[in-house]
């Protein structure tokens, strides 16, 4: 089996590589808003989106032109990889079968990034950008396979190179032949239905009033003065030493689960709707808008989507599976006798079945009916439960 996999590099910049870098990443940036920009007027004006190879026609005249003519010391290859991503977040976007959002406008000073498809070198610790040259990198491991592609990126105040390679290998084979549910919530982070649990990490949570500090003493100075750009990038440190310690351990929680089952069963939430804003419209305000802004906030300090992302790649890479089922109902449904019922949950951590009586954790009890539903839907499932049947029959009868 081909797989792909990145391996990330700070790099060692100084004033004009790290002033090169910022300069081409709003080259990008600038790319992807006027495209999109001329994507929306088509679709307003009842007209088709371009596609990748009329935009990058485009992209030529952009740059003849007096007041764009700038582009032309970007990188061409990386201008024409915003056009790509643009193109497919489009064709995404119109997918019925995919949940993607139409593409948006991007923040300066977020996900400041490029790529580069091909012309990079790499000697040692050091690799080789077009139009930037070369720059040393902390290499703090090798990387495995063919690099095919190197994305530049800024996290907080530092630099990074992210290679991208492709690794042939066979086809593993899970070592372990056991299938866990996981129940995720806040209180706990997840519940596995072993009985076992992860505790939540709450780094937002724990440098918040830190981050609040930060803030608000930048709102005082003067915009885009020199002690504003200071404050602005001790705000993004913080920013990233949240997201470094969240992204940590959700890596350590997901390899651990990864390795010790071969079927991994989780709910398939919707986060995006699970998060949304209560405020309303002026016609219709929301209620309990201030509980409800407190709760999305803890939902996204969790991590659930990218703790999802790990899962599914994980348990591929280590010959497992991961399944996704409804979540509709599965912490209302007695795991014992099966009753629905919501007075089953009167509390948050506490399940007592209004009918047999059967108590339990409620989030154990979700992640029995979330392991039980991922049985239901799976060969894995049939497998055991055919072979459970023929153990329990008696002799002379077929199962």
């Amino acid at each position: 089996m081909m797989i792909r996999k990145g391996f990330r590099y700070r790099l060692k910049t100084d004033a004009i590589s790290a002033n090169a870098l910022l300069r081409f990443a709003g080259s990008n940036r600038f790319v992807w808003h006027k495209a999109l920009a001329l994507q929306r007027d088509r679709l307003d004006a009842g007209q088709s989106c371009l596609r990748y190879v009329q935009l990058n026609a485009v992209l030529q005249t952009w740059k003849e032109e007096p007041d764009t003519i700038w582009l032309k010391e970007a990188p061409s290859q990386s201008l024409q990889q915003s056009l790509m991503a643009l193109d497919l977040a489009l064709q995404n976007a119109f997918d019925k079968t995919s949940a993607k959002r139409f593409p948006r406008f991007k923040k300066k000073g977020r996900h400041d990034s490029f790529r580069y498809p091909q012309g990079f070198k790499f000697d040692e610790s050091r690799v080789f950008l077009p139009k930037i040259g070369w720059l040393g990198f902390y290499k703090s491991r090798c990387w495995e396979g063919v690099p095919k592609n190197v994305t530049v990126s800024r996290h907080g105040v530092h630099w990074y190179i992210c290679v991208q390679c492709e690794i042939d290998t066979s086809l593993p084979v899970h070592p372990s032949k056991t299938a866990i549910g996981i129940d995720m919530g806040i209180q706990r982070f997840a519940t596995l239905s072993d009985g076992s649990y992860f505790e939540p990490l709450n780094s937002l949570r724990k440098l918040e009033a830190k981050l609040v500090k930060a803030q608000r003493k930048l709102a005082r100075q003067s915009k885009r003065a020199s002690n504003w750009n200071k404050q602005q990038d001790k705000i993004r440190k913080i920013h990233a030493h949240i997201a470094d310690a969240r992204r940590d351990y959700l890596h350590k929680i997901s390899t651990s689960i990864s390795k010790n089952h071969e079927v991994v069963v989780l709910e398939d939430l919707r986060v995006s709707n699970m998060s949304r804003s209560a405020k309303g419209t002026l016609e219709a305000p929301g209620r309990n808008v201030a509980a409800k802004s407190g709760l999305n906030k803890s939902i996204l300090d969790q991590g659930w989507g990218e703790f999802r992302r790990q899962l599914d790649y994980k348990t591929l890479w280590g010959g497992g599976r991961l399944v996704l089922v409804p979540p509709g109902y599965t912490s209302q449904t007695c795991h014992a006798c099966g009753h629905v019922d919501a007075k089953n949950r009167r509390r948050q951590s506490d399940f007592v079945c209004v009918s047999c009586g059967h108590s339990d954790n409620a989030d154990h009890n979700a992640a029995l009916n979330i392991l039980a539903a991922g049985q239901a839907v799976t060969a894995w499932g049939a497998e055991r439960a055919r072979a459970s049947a023929v153990k329990q029959e008696p002799s002379g009868r077929a199962a």
